[in-house]
């Protein structure tokens, strides 16, 4: 690997009202390599690659691509350079095909010749080593697929630098082999990827130097090969944490949700049961119908046959309104489109379900909402400089704990959790961890839904596996094997 570099930063400051997101950072990107970026969330991942798309620009320092200095990068100027960003949140029109994903904002004038979109789009596929049909929806694409998509468009565009934001978010073991083939390609033909990732393993499969970041500031460049991952954790948080899934207290025979011949939303006869201080596991693969099955109990969707029992008694679930005042709880997939109010502040997201407990008269009490909001900004160590802070504001994880302190504020005794930790750094997956488990061990019932086998082995006291939207077998404590686990989740 050669050691020219593709994009440096230097001496970039950019600071925000109460709080200085990036601090006097300097750090190097060579040509041709997988170079990984770690730090908590909140440390300035997300400022730092705005900065080198050219969407925020720096209060000092510059930027240095293929000879020339930016101290305001722009994000037209960025892509000239061929630098593109891949961002966590897609950034495709869900109502025109691929190929017209693909190929958006490269037509000029009046008419436009699907054929050469069509085959443009065939040609990145082909270069990928993937078959995507480049004439359907993007809408009517799986999760994994999108992703692909937005890959192919940053190819497309002959990028020379690709920023990952947590690309294997979203994607299956066998998908993420199949994009570690892909940036493998990548590199080989002297393109720099920069890799944004919270989980370790990817980190050590695919990268060949880690940077890492906390609090703004550049902390330090690693080989990969030549570190592990304790030394990468305690530079990321500052601290040594302890062990990864802490223990807690046995769980009891008292079942606390009950669900019988549960069909609908995609699910087909689905039967469970969770008991209090228990936290029962849902493995499965992306479509397996685990999602759906959560937002049914929930009230979200309708079911179309069976029962939900509560503390032995049959309920009906018409609405989240009433999965609430039942004492049911959902933190969902998608923090951002289902999960948070992003255009409002903390204090109001935190009160919003509970908002009925903090009137008197049919009027807010204002002092009450404060207090609650401080509650759990300070017990979920939610970083943040004012309690009104917009949410869209805060960084990933700050966000999903604002999600668990909108539920927990409801002090609901079944709480869903749906991928809990998803896009969440070592530190804050601590903190999650930490808090389902005193959940449970106040009496809570937790189901997790979770794509990270490892966290659920870690986590879960029994799990269940789903299979094309039903129940493919229930695996014990004492049986609990990965590859188990996967020939379930893929009906073998």
């Amino acid at each position: 690997m050669g050691k020219e570099v593709a994009l440096s930063l230097n001496n970039i400051t950019k600071r925000y009202p109460g709080v200085v997101a990036i601090d006097n950072l300097s750090m190097s990107f060579y040509k041709g390599e997988v170079h990984a970026l770690v730090g908590e969330n909140g440390a300035g991942k997300s400022t730092l690659i705005k900065t080198i798309s050219g969407a925020v620009v720096p209060d000092e320092g510059y930027i240095e691509v293929d000879g020339m200095k930016y101290e305001k990068m722009t994000p037209k100027v960025s892509r000239q350079h061929g630098v593109e960003v891949i961002y966590q949140e897609f950034n495709l029109i869900p109502g025109l095909t691929v190929a017209e994903n693909i190929c958006f904002g490269e037509v000029t004038g009046k008419l436009v010749d699907f054929k050469v979109l069509r085959k443009k789009a065939l040609d990145v596929f082909e270069t990928m080593n993937i078959s995507i049909d480049p004439d359907k929806l993007v809408s009517e694409l799986p999760t994994a697929q999108q992703q692909l998509v937005e890959i192919a468009k940053a190819i497309s565009k002959n990028a020379k630098l690709i920023v990952m934001d947590e690309p294997t978010a979203p994607l299956t073991v066998n998908e993420v082999e199949s994009l570690f083939k892909i940036i493998e390609n990548l590199k080989s033909r002297g393109i720099t990827i920069v890799y944004i990732s919270h989980r370790m393993e990817e980190i050590f499969s695919i990268s060949d130097r880690v940077s890492i970041m906390r609090d703004g500031k550049y902390i330090d460049t690693k080989i990969t090969s030549e570190t592990n991952r304790k030394e990468l954790i305690q530079l990321m948080v500052g601290r040594e944490l302890a062990e990864s899934y802490p223990k807690r207290s046995r769980i009891t025979n008292e079942k606390a949700l009950e669900v019988k011949n549960l069909s609908g939303n995609g699910d087909k006869d689905i039967s469970f049961y969770v008991n209090k201080g228990e936290i029962l596991g849902f493995a499965g693969l992306v479509g397996a119908g685990r999602t759906e099955l959560a937002r049914m109990i929930f009230g979200a969707d309708k079911l179309e046959t069976g029962e939900i029992l509560i503390d032995g008694k049959k309920v009906n679930v018409r609405s989240p309104k009433e999965a609430i005042e039942l004492g049911i709880g959902l933190i969902p997939e998608d923090r951002k489109q289902q999960g948070a109010f992003l255009t409002k502040g903390i204090d109001w997201n935190i009160c919003i379900s509970n908002i009925r407990k903090l009137c008197k008269n049919g009027v807010v009490d204002e002092k009450a909402a404060e207090n609650q909001a401080k509650k759990y900004i300070s017990e979920l160590a939610i970083k943040t400089p004012y309690i009104d802070q917009l949410v869209m504001n805060l960084s990933g994880g700050n966000q999903q704990k604002v999600v668990l302190a909108k539920v927990l504020a409801t002090d609901s005794n079944i709480i869903i959790f749906d991928e809990p930790t998803r896009g969440i750094d070592v530190g804050a997956k601590h903190e999650i961890y930490e808090l389902m488990n005193r959940l449970a061990n106040e009496g809570k019932a937790i189901i997790m839904i979770s794509s990270d086998m490892e966290e659920l082995l870690g986590m879960s006291d029994r799990i269940i596996v789903l299979s094309e939207g039903k129940i493919a077998g229930e695996v014990q404590k004492e049986q609990f094997d990965q590859n188990y686990i996967l020939e379930l989740a893929s009906g073998q």
